[in-house]
């Protein structure tokens, strides 16, 4: 675990216990592009922080999206800011509608760091589209295996969507997270550690 996710004891926090699941594609995508429905587009997006956090939140928040509040503003300013991270937005009729984010700095194995949808934008078919999109974006000629990962604190859909887009789930493991509990997530109770 990365130094700066370590909680200081004096700051209170919710235990959960969630499993991640990693997975590869291992094959390109077909050379087609996402068609979207009537009012949504894509744009390449280079945010600040403030900018980013409030859409990490606005998407995250229900499920317990919380790393990258822990992070050093430097560090976090150093990844968004990169020439091999790539983010877009998915801008809709009533605003953003959501955004993912590549780490591109690996061309032979890049890495899809987030995705997701606003909890408003979710039921409406753009999740497939929007993973789609992020395939044809990370997939370059050298790419020999694009990776990806999902836990059980996030959309019951994810998973079954990366299997759909051709992923593979490659290993389970179990992890414990304290979460803050001044950043104001409500982790899922299914997901809460007992106290004995």
């Amino acid at each position: 675990m990365e130094k700066w996710l370590e909680v200081a004891p004096e700051r209170p926090t919710t235990d959960i216990t969630v499993e991640v699941t990693f997975l590869e594609r291992l094959r390109p995508p077909l050379p087609r592009r996402v068609v979207w429905p009537e009012g949504y587009r894509l744009e390449r997006w280079h945010p600040n922080i403030t900018d980013y956090l409030a859409l990490y939140r606005l998407v995250g928040a229900p499920h317990c999206w919380w790393m990258r509040y822990l992070m050093p503003s430097a560090t976090l300013h150093r990844i968004i800011a990169s020439s091999h991270t790539y983010i877009c937005r998915l801008l809709g009729p009533d605003g953003v509608a959501g955004f993912f984010e590549l780490d591109l700095e690996k061309p032979e194995t890049p890495y899809l760091s987030y995705l997701g949808l606003v909890p408003e934008a979710q039921g409406k078919g753009l999740g497939g589209k929007l993973l789609n999109a992020a395939i044809q974006q990370s997939w370059q000629k050298e790419t020999r295996v694009l990776r990806v990962n999902t836990c059980t604190a996030d959309h019951p859909n994810a998973l079954p969507t990366y299997k759909a887009a051709g992923f593979v789930p490659i290993m389970v493991e179990q992890e414990h997270w304290s979460i803050p509990d001044d950043l104001g997530l409500v982790p899922p109770e299914h997901l809460r550690q007992k106290v004995n």
